[in-house]
Protein backbone atom coordinates (compact mmCIF):
# COMPACT_ATOMS: atom_id res chain seq x y z
CA UNK A 1 0.00 0.00 0.00
CA UNK A 2 1.73 3.19 -1.04
CA UNK A 3 0.85 6.10 2.00
CA UNK A 4 -1.34 9.18 1.11
CA UNK A 5 1.91 11.49 2.39
CA UNK A 6 4.28 9.79 -0.56
CA UNK A 7 1.65 10.23 -2.72
CA UNK A 8 1.32 13.89 -1.96
CA UNK A 9 4.80 14.07 -1.64
CA UNK A 10 5.05 12.87 -5.36
CA UNK A 11 2.02 15.35 -6.43
CA UNK A 12 3.73 18.57 -4.66
CA UNK A 13 7.49 17.16 -6.26
CA UNK A 14 5.76 17.56 -9.87
CA UNK A 15 3.72 20.62 -9.43
CA UNK A 16 6.60 22.99 -7.80
CA UNK A 17 9.02 21.24 -11.05
CA UNK A 18 5.90 22.82 -13.44
CA UNK A 19 5.96 25.88 -11.13
CA UNK A 20 9.61 26.48 -11.85
CA UNK A 21 9.18 25.71 -15.31
CA UNK A 22 6.49 28.38 -15.87
CA UNK A 23 8.02 30.68 -14.13
CA UNK A 24 11.41 30.74 -16.60
CA UNK A 25 13.99 29.29 -15.35
CA UNK A 26 18.06 29.49 -16.09
CA UNK A 27 19.11 27.69 -18.98
CA UNK A 28 21.05 25.26 -17.20
CA UNK A 29 18.29 24.83 -14.65
CA UNK A 30 15.61 24.60 -17.26
CA UNK A 31 17.19 22.03 -19.08
CA UNK A 32 17.35 19.51 -16.54
CA UNK A 33 14.09 20.45 -14.93
CA UNK A 34 12.94 19.34 -18.77
CA UNK A 35 14.02 15.96 -18.05
CA UNK A 36 12.83 15.77 -14.76
CA UNK A 37 9.21 17.20 -15.87
CA UNK A 38 9.14 14.46 -18.34
CA UNK A 39 10.14 11.69 -16.02
CA UNK A 40 7.55 12.58 -12.96
CA UNK A 41 4.72 13.53 -14.93
CA UNK A 42 2.76 9.75 -15.72
CA UNK A 43 3.83 8.75 -12.25
CA UNK A 44 2.60 12.02 -11.02
CA UNK A 45 -0.79 11.51 -13.21
CA UNK A 46 -1.06 7.75 -11.88
CA UNK A 47 -0.48 9.38 -8.55
CA UNK A 48 -3.50 12.14 -9.23
CA UNK A 49 -5.64 9.33 -10.36
CA UNK A 50 -5.02 6.62 -7.25
CA UNK A 51 -5.93 9.62 -4.94
CA UNK A 52 -9.17 10.49 -6.99
CA UNK A 53 -10.09 7.67 -6.77
CA UNK A 54 -9.33 6.68 -3.11
CA UNK A 55 -11.45 10.04 -2.37
CA UNK A 56 -14.38 8.43 -4.66
CA UNK A 57 -14.07 4.93 -2.32
CA UNK A 58 -14.18 7.54 0.57
CA UNK A 59 -17.50 9.12 -0.26
CA UNK A 60 -18.96 5.61 -1.50
CA UNK A 61 -18.12 3.67 1.90
CA UNK A 62 -19.54 6.49 4.06
CA UNK A 63 -22.68 6.85 2.04
CA UNK A 64 -23.11 2.52 2.53
CA UNK A 65 -22.88 3.60 5.83
CA UNK A 66 -25.75 5.45 5.84
CA UNK A 67 -28.95 4.01 7.79
CA UNK A 68 -31.54 5.83 5.98
CA UNK A 69 -30.17 4.35 2.40
CA UNK A 70 -32.59 2.43 0.99
CA UNK A 71 -32.21 -0.78 -0.75
CA UNK A 72 -31.97 -0.03 -4.22
CA UNK A 73 -29.33 2.76 -3.59
CA UNK A 74 -27.39 0.87 -0.78
CA UNK A 75 -27.01 -2.02 -3.79
CA UNK A 76 -26.00 0.46 -6.23
CA UNK A 77 -23.62 1.94 -4.13
CA UNK A 78 -22.30 -1.37 -2.94
CA UNK A 79 -21.53 -2.32 -6.83
CA UNK A 80 -19.72 1.17 -6.59
CA UNK A 81 -17.47 0.31 -3.91
CA UNK A 82 -16.43 -2.70 -5.45
CA UNK A 83 -15.15 -1.71 -8.64
CA UNK A 84 -13.46 1.36 -7.37
CA UNK A 85 -11.80 -1.23 -4.83
CA UNK A 86 -10.71 -3.20 -7.93
CA UNK A 87 -9.78 0.24 -10.10
CA UNK A 88 -7.67 1.09 -6.56
CA UNK A 89 -6.08 -2.09 -6.16
CA UNK A 90 -5.02 -2.24 -10.27
CA UNK A 91 -4.18 1.58 -9.42
CA UNK A 92 -1.90 1.00 -6.78
CA UNK A 93 -0.24 -1.55 -8.93
CA UNK A 94 0.84 0.44 -11.77
CA UNK A 95 1.51 3.13 -9.46
CA UNK A 96 4.46 0.50 -7.83
CA UNK A 97 5.61 -0.24 -11.30
CA UNK A 98 6.11 3.46 -12.11
CA UNK A 99 7.76 3.95 -9.11
CA UNK A 100 10.67 1.45 -10.03
CA UNK A 101 13.88 2.50 -10.71
CA UNK A 102 14.47 3.31 -14.55
CA UNK A 103 17.22 1.06 -16.37
CA UNK A 104 18.11 4.23 -18.37
CA UNK A 105 19.39 1.99 -21.14
CA UNK A 106 15.84 1.11 -22.20
CA UNK A 107 15.22 4.42 -23.78
CA UNK A 108 18.18 4.15 -26.10
CA UNK A 109 19.22 1.98 -28.97
CA UNK A 110 21.43 -1.19 -29.36
CA UNK A 111 23.67 -2.96 -30.87
CA UNK A 112 22.37 -6.48 -31.98
CA UNK A 113 24.62 -9.21 -32.42
CA UNK A 114 23.52 -12.79 -34.43
CA UNK A 115 25.20 -15.99 -34.36
CA UNK A 116 25.27 -19.12 -35.71
CA UNK A 117 25.54 -21.32 -33.02
CA UNK A 118 25.64 -25.56 -33.04
CA UNK A 119 24.49 -26.91 -36.02
CA UNK A 120 26.47 -25.84 -39.16
CA UNK A 121 24.69 -24.50 -42.17
CA UNK A 122 21.20 -25.34 -40.96
CA UNK A 123 22.41 -22.42 -37.95
CA UNK A 124 23.65 -20.50 -40.20
CA UNK A 125 20.53 -19.93 -42.11
CA UNK A 126 18.81 -19.85 -39.03
CA UNK A 127 20.40 -17.36 -37.63
CA UNK A 128 19.55 -15.28 -41.10
CA UNK A 129 15.46 -16.22 -40.04
CA UNK A 130 16.39 -14.67 -36.97
CA UNK A 131 18.13 -11.12 -38.37
CA UNK A 132 15.34 -10.75 -41.07
CA UNK A 133 12.37 -11.20 -37.78
CA UNK A 134 14.35 -8.69 -35.85
CA UNK A 135 14.60 -6.37 -38.97
CA UNK A 136 10.75 -6.55 -39.64
CA UNK A 137 10.28 -5.88 -35.83
CA UNK A 138 12.19 -2.99 -36.06
CA UNK A 139 10.28 -1.42 -38.78
CA UNK A 140 7.06 -1.99 -37.76
CA UNK A 141 8.21 -0.08 -34.34
CA UNK A 142 9.63 2.63 -36.83
CA UNK A 143 13.18 2.12 -35.47
CA UNK A 144 16.32 2.40 -38.43
CA UNK A 145 18.24 -0.49 -38.70
CA UNK A 146 21.46 -0.37 -39.98
CA UNK A 147 24.01 -3.30 -40.68
CA UNK A 148 27.25 -2.93 -39.75
CA UNK A 149 29.50 -5.97 -40.52
CA UNK A 150 28.39 -9.72 -41.79
CA UNK A 151 29.93 -13.30 -42.35
CA UNK A 152 27.49 -15.26 -44.37
CA UNK A 153 27.48 -18.56 -44.49
CA UNK A 154 28.15 -21.15 -47.20
CA UNK A 155 24.65 -21.35 -48.37
CA UNK A 156 23.04 -18.46 -47.33
CA UNK A 157 22.14 -16.82 -43.86
CA UNK A 158 24.79 -15.55 -41.36
CA UNK A 159 27.96 -17.17 -39.36
CA UNK A 160 27.61 -13.70 -37.90
CA UNK A 161 25.74 -10.21 -38.35
CA UNK A 162 25.83 -7.24 -36.07
CA UNK A 163 24.00 -4.33 -36.39
CA UNK A 164 22.85 -1.06 -35.01
CA UNK A 165 19.09 -0.29 -34.08
CA UNK A 166 18.29 3.20 -33.37
CA UNK A 167 15.01 4.38 -31.64
CA UNK A 168 13.52 5.61 -28.32
CA UNK A 169 12.86 2.70 -26.28
CA UNK A 170 14.80 -0.02 -29.12
CA UNK A 171 16.48 -1.12 -25.60
CA UNK A 172 13.85 -1.76 -23.79
CA UNK A 173 12.25 -3.57 -26.16
CA UNK A 174 14.77 -6.01 -27.17
CA UNK A 175 17.26 -6.32 -24.24
CA UNK A 176 14.93 -9.59 -23.40
CA UNK A 177 16.54 -11.53 -26.61
CA UNK A 178 19.55 -12.30 -25.64
CA UNK A 179 20.53 -15.49 -25.45
CA UNK A 180 20.52 -19.07 -27.11
CA UNK A 181 17.65 -19.57 -29.53
CA UNK A 182 17.11 -23.29 -30.93
CA UNK A 183 15.45 -24.17 -33.95
CA UNK A 184 13.31 -28.34 -34.56
CA UNK A 185 13.21 -28.19 -38.36
CA UNK A 186 13.76 -30.44 -41.47
CA UNK A 187 16.67 -29.01 -43.18
CA UNK A 188 16.64 -28.18 -47.59
CA UNK A 189 19.71 -31.25 -47.57
CA UNK A 190 17.99 -33.59 -45.21
CA UNK A 191 16.58 -36.50 -47.93
CA UNK A 192 15.03 -38.63 -45.05
CA UNK A 193 12.94 -35.84 -43.84
CA UNK A 194 14.32 -36.05 -39.77
CA UNK A 195 14.04 -33.46 -37.76
CA UNK A 196 17.30 -31.50 -36.70
CA UNK A 197 18.30 -29.21 -33.82
CA UNK A 198 20.15 -26.04 -34.06
CA UNK A 199 20.99 -23.02 -32.24
CA UNK A 200 21.69 -19.35 -32.57
CA UNK A 201 23.21 -17.04 -30.41
CA UNK A 202 21.36 -13.45 -30.05
CA UNK A 203 23.09 -10.33 -27.69
CA UNK A 204 21.43 -7.35 -27.35
CA UNK A 205 23.90 -4.20 -26.33
CA UNK A 206 22.73 -0.73 -24.99
CA UNK A 207 24.34 1.46 -27.07
CA UNK A 208 26.72 3.82 -25.23
CA UNK A 209 27.13 6.50 -27.31
CA UNK A 210 25.91 9.19 -24.32
CA UNK A 211 27.38 6.89 -21.42
CA UNK A 212 31.23 7.75 -20.36
CA UNK A 213 33.32 4.51 -21.35
CA UNK A 214 36.41 5.65 -21.45
CA UNK A 215 39.02 3.54 -23.81
CA UNK A 216 42.05 4.73 -23.74
CA UNK A 217 44.32 4.80 -25.96
CA UNK A 218 47.24 2.37 -24.59
CA UNK A 219 44.25 0.14 -24.06
CA UNK A 220 43.66 -0.91 -27.79
CA UNK A 221 45.80 -2.33 -30.65
CA UNK A 222 44.16 -1.31 -33.78
CA UNK A 223 45.11 -3.35 -37.00
CA UNK A 224 44.52 -2.47 -40.47
CA UNK A 225 43.83 -5.13 -43.22
CA UNK A 226 42.76 -6.03 -46.58
CA UNK A 227 38.82 -6.37 -46.55
CA UNK A 228 38.23 -9.83 -48.26
CA UNK A 229 36.02 -9.53 -51.29
CA UNK A 230 33.92 -11.27 -54.52
CA UNK A 231 37.51 -11.54 -56.47
CA UNK A 232 38.10 -9.70 -59.97
CA UNK A 233 37.09 -6.59 -60.19
CA UNK A 234 35.36 -6.31 -57.02
CA UNK A 235 38.84 -7.11 -54.77
CA UNK A 236 39.14 -4.63 -52.28
CA UNK A 237 43.17 -3.13 -53.11
CA UNK A 238 43.03 -1.15 -50.01
CA UNK A 239 44.24 -2.08 -46.51
CA UNK A 240 40.62 -0.54 -45.39
CA UNK A 241 39.23 -3.51 -42.67
CA UNK A 242 39.91 -2.32 -38.99
CA UNK A 243 40.33 -5.06 -35.88
CA UNK A 244 40.38 -3.26 -32.95
CA UNK A 245 42.20 -5.27 -30.16
CA UNK A 246 41.16 -4.16 -26.60
CA UNK A 247 44.13 -5.14 -24.17
CA UNK A 248 42.66 -5.57 -20.60
CA UNK A 249 39.80 -7.89 -21.95
CA UNK A 250 41.05 -9.72 -25.28
CA UNK A 251 37.76 -8.11 -26.74
CA UNK A 252 38.01 -7.67 -30.72
CA UNK A 253 35.73 -6.13 -32.89
CA UNK A 254 36.62 -5.93 -36.84
CA UNK A 255 35.12 -3.93 -39.40
CA UNK A 256 35.67 -4.86 -43.15
CA UNK A 257 33.08 -2.08 -45.11
CA UNK A 258 35.01 -0.14 -48.27
CA UNK A 259 36.17 3.07 -45.58
CA UNK A 260 38.38 2.40 -43.02
CA UNK A 261 37.56 5.83 -41.36
CA UNK A 262 33.96 4.54 -40.96
CA UNK A 263 35.34 1.01 -40.33
CA UNK A 264 37.32 2.47 -37.40
CA UNK A 265 34.19 4.58 -35.89
CA UNK A 266 31.97 1.61 -36.34
CA UNK A 267 34.49 -0.78 -34.34
CA UNK A 268 35.06 1.84 -31.56
CA UNK A 269 31.31 2.25 -30.99
CA UNK A 270 30.45 -1.71 -30.88
CA UNK A 271 33.16 -2.00 -28.30
CA UNK A 272 32.39 0.46 -26.05
CA UNK A 273 28.67 -1.05 -26.25
CA UNK A 274 30.77 -4.43 -25.59
CA UNK A 275 32.57 -2.71 -22.52
CA UNK A 276 29.81 -1.19 -21.30
CA UNK A 277 27.09 -3.84 -21.93
CA UNK A 278 30.34 -6.22 -19.45
CA UNK A 279 30.15 -4.00 -16.67
CA UNK A 280 26.53 -3.72 -16.47
CA UNK A 281 26.73 -7.73 -16.18
CA UNK A 282 28.91 -7.91 -13.74
CA UNK A 283 27.09 -4.81 -11.58
CA UNK A 284 23.85 -7.05 -12.27
CA UNK A 285 25.69 -10.59 -11.13
CA UNK A 286 26.84 -8.86 -7.84
CA UNK A 287 24.04 -7.60 -6.72
CA UNK A 288 21.92 -10.64 -6.83
CA UNK A 289 23.06 -13.80 -7.86
CA UNK A 290 19.51 -15.27 -7.14
CA UNK A 291 18.29 -13.57 -10.08
CA UNK A 292 20.22 -16.19 -12.59
CA UNK A 293 17.70 -18.01 -14.46
CA UNK A 294 14.89 -15.26 -14.01
CA UNK A 295 13.70 -13.43 -17.07
CA UNK A 296 15.86 -10.44 -16.51
CA UNK A 297 19.04 -12.70 -15.96
CA UNK A 298 20.50 -11.67 -19.25
CA UNK A 299 22.58 -14.47 -19.41
CA UNK A 300 24.00 -15.19 -22.86
CA UNK A 301 24.18 -19.32 -22.60
CA UNK A 302 20.64 -19.95 -21.58
CA UNK A 303 18.55 -21.46 -23.98
CA UNK A 304 15.24 -19.10 -23.83
CA UNK A 305 13.30 -20.31 -26.49
CA UNK A 306 12.95 -22.82 -29.10
CA UNK A 307 11.13 -22.33 -32.60
CA UNK A 308 9.86 -25.63 -33.63
CA UNK A 309 8.79 -25.54 -37.51
CA UNK A 310 6.37 -28.80 -37.77
CA UNK A 311 4.15 -28.15 -35.31
CA UNK A 312 4.08 -24.69 -36.01
CA UNK A 313 5.02 -23.31 -32.11
CA UNK A 314 7.32 -21.17 -30.36
CA UNK A 315 8.21 -21.83 -26.89
CA UNK A 316 10.02 -19.07 -24.11
CA UNK A 317 11.49 -21.08 -21.53
CA UNK A 318 11.83 -18.27 -18.93
CA UNK A 319 7.88 -17.87 -18.92
CA UNK A 320 6.55 -21.50 -20.26
CA UNK A 321 4.81 -19.54 -22.90
CA UNK A 322 4.35 -21.15 -25.53
CA UNK A 323 2.54 -19.70 -29.29
CA UNK A 324 1.23 -21.76 -31.84
CA UNK A 325 1.75 -18.63 -34.32
CA UNK A 326 5.43 -19.18 -35.21
CA UNK A 327 5.18 -18.00 -38.78
CA UNK A 328 3.77 -14.47 -37.44
CA UNK A 329 6.89 -14.36 -34.63
CA UNK A 330 9.46 -15.08 -37.36
CA UNK A 331 7.49 -12.21 -39.67
CA UNK A 332 8.22 -9.45 -37.04
CA UNK A 333 4.57 -9.14 -36.46
CA UNK A 334 4.05 -11.37 -33.72
CA UNK A 335 7.20 -10.86 -31.82
CA UNK A 336 5.48 -8.78 -29.61
CA UNK A 337 2.90 -11.43 -28.71
CA UNK A 338 6.38 -12.89 -26.57
CA UNK A 339 7.95 -9.45 -25.75
CA UNK A 340 5.44 -8.26 -23.93
CA UNK A 341 4.97 -11.05 -21.84
CA UNK A 342 8.22 -10.91 -20.83
CA UNK A 343 8.15 -7.49 -19.91
CA UNK A 344 4.90 -8.14 -17.71
CA UNK A 345 6.76 -11.00 -16.00
CA UNK A 346 10.07 -8.68 -15.31
CA UNK A 347 7.99 -6.05 -13.75
CA UNK A 348 6.54 -8.42 -11.43
CA UNK A 349 9.56 -9.74 -10.70
CA UNK A 350 11.03 -6.55 -9.75
CA UNK A 351 8.25 -5.64 -8.02
CA UNK A 352 8.21 -8.72 -5.87
CA UNK A 353 12.14 -7.49 -5.13
CA UNK A 354 10.60 -4.20 -3.87
CA UNK A 355 8.70 -5.64 -1.72
CA UNK A 356 10.54 -7.91 0.14
CA UNK A 357 12.96 -6.02 0.17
Amino acid sequence: MISDQKIDALIARFEGISARLAAGAEADEFVQLSRDYAELEPVAEQAKLLQKTRDELEAAQDMLADPELDDEMKALTQDEVETLQKSLSDLQDALRLALLPKDKADAGGVILEVRAGTGGDEAALFAGDLFRMYQRYAQTKGFKLEVLSTSEGEFGGFKEIIAEVKGDGAYGLLKFESGVHRVQRVPETESGGRIHTSAATVAVLPEAKNIDIEVRNEDIRIDTMRSSGAGGQHVNTTDSAVRITHLPTGMVVTQSEKSQHQNRARAMEVLKARLYDAERQKAASERADARKGQVGSGDRSERIRTYNFPQGRVTDHRITLTLYALDQVLSGDGLDQLIEPLIAAHQMELLAASEAG
